[in-house]
C-alpha cells in the first residue's frame, strides 16, 4: 500500500468525525471572522501564512537531531538551544494551521485531524527531549528528538497531502487561462444594475455587476476554495463594493478583486470592461 492509499483511507474513516466536527466548531468560535482569522490566514501575505512558518519548528528541529548525531560535545548548546526555538516556534505555527483546517470538510477535515495529532505527539516528544537535555541526559535528549522527527515526518506527509492532493489552501483559480485581449461577454442591455450576472467564456466562469456606468468583472470561482461569488452577497458603495462568498465568507472588493476579508489569501482575478456595439467586453487586468 503506498502512503497516498493509506492517507486516502485516513480520510475516509467516518468515525474521526467524531473528533473532527467538536473541534471544528470549537476552532470557529476560538478563531470568528475578523482580524485574527486574516492574520493566521495570510491575507495580508498574499498566500496561506502556515506553510511559511512550518519551516521555524521543522528547521530547529532537524538541526538540533543532526547536531545531536555529528556535532559533538561543543554543538550541544546549539542542539538545546534549537530545540528551545522549535518548541516555542510551533505555538503560531498551529494556530494558523488551525485557521486553515476550521474551514476544511469531510475526508480533508479527517486527515488534518490525524496530521495535527501526529505533530503533537511530536513537539511533545522535542519538549521532554529539552527537558532531558536541562538534566544533563544527552543519549535520551538525542534519542527523544530523533522519535519526534520521525513521527513530524508523518504529520509533514499528511499536511503535504492536504495542499498537493486534496487542494487545502491552493489558489482555486489558478488554472484558469484568461483572454489576453478583448472578448465579448454580455449584451449590454441585460445587465440590470446592481444585480449579479454569471458568464461562461471558454470554461471560464465571469461574474458581471453594474454599477452607474462602471461594469465590474471578477473569476467567479473563489480563489479560497472555488465557491460560486455570483451566489454570494453583495455590501458596499461605489468603488468600495465587496462580494462575500457563500461557502467560507472571504470577502472581495468587485472593482479589483483584491482581499478584504479571509480566509482566502490571493486575491480574485479581475478584468477591465468596455462596451462597444452594445456587447459587453473584458481583458485581463
Amino acid at each position: 500500500m503506498t502512503f497516498d492509499e493509506i492517507a486516502s483511507r485516513i480520510g475516509r474513516v467516518e468515525a474521526l468525525d467524531r473528533i473532527a466536527e467538536p473541534l471544528g466548531k470549537a476552532a470557529k468560535k476560538l478563531l470568528p471572522r475578523g482580524a485574527l482569522k486574516d492574520a493566521l490566514s495570510g491575507t495580508w501575505l498574499g498566500h496561506p501564512l502556515h506553510p511559511l512558518l512550518t519551516d521555524i519548528p521543522i528547521g530547529s528541529f532537524t538541526s538540533a537531531s543532526i547536531l545531536d548525531l555529528i556535532g559533538g560535545r561543543r554543538a550541544q548548546p546549539a542542539a538545546n538551544a534549537l530545540v528551545a526555538v522549535g518548541v516555542l516556534s510551533t505555538a503560531p505555527t498551529a494556530a494558523a494551521g488551525l485557521a486553515d483546517w476550521s474551514d476544511t470538510f469531510g475526508s480533508a477535515r479527517r486527515i488534518g485531524v490525524v496530521h495535527a495529532t501526529t505533530n503533537i505527539v511530536g513537539v511533545s516528544l522535542y519538549t521532554m527531549s529539552f527537558f532531558a537535555r536541562r538534566r544533563g541526559n544527552r543519549a535520551c535528549a538525542a534519542a527523544l528528538g530523533l522519535l519526534g522527527m520521525s513521527v513530524m515526518s508523518v504529520g509533514g506527509y499528511l499536511g503535504g497531502h492536504l495542499t498537493f492532493v486534496r487542494g487545502v489552501g491552493v489558489n482555486h483559480t489558478m488554472l484558469e487561462d484568461p483572454p489576453i485581449d478583448w472578448m465579448p461577454a454580455f449584451a449590454e442591455s441585460d445587465l440590470v444594475e446592481g444585480k449579479p450576472t454569471r458568464v461562461e467564456l471558454d470554461g471560464r466562469a465571469v461574474l458581471l455587476r453594474r454599477r452607474d456606468d462602471v461594469i465590474d468583472a471578477l473569476s467567479n470561482r473563489c480563489t479560497h476554495a472555488g465557491g460560486p461569488l455570483d451566489e454570494g452577497t453583495f455590501e458596499g458603495d461605489g468603488a468600495e463594493v465587496c462580494v462575500t462568498c457563500p461557502w467560507h465568507q472571504s470577502t472581495f472588493r468587485m472593482r479589483d478583486g483584491a482581499v478584504v476579508h479571509g480566509p482566502a489569501s490571493v486575491a480574485q482575478p479581475a478584468y477591465e470592461t468596455r462596451v462597444r456595439d452594445g456587447i459587453v467586453e473584458i481583458r485581463p487586468r
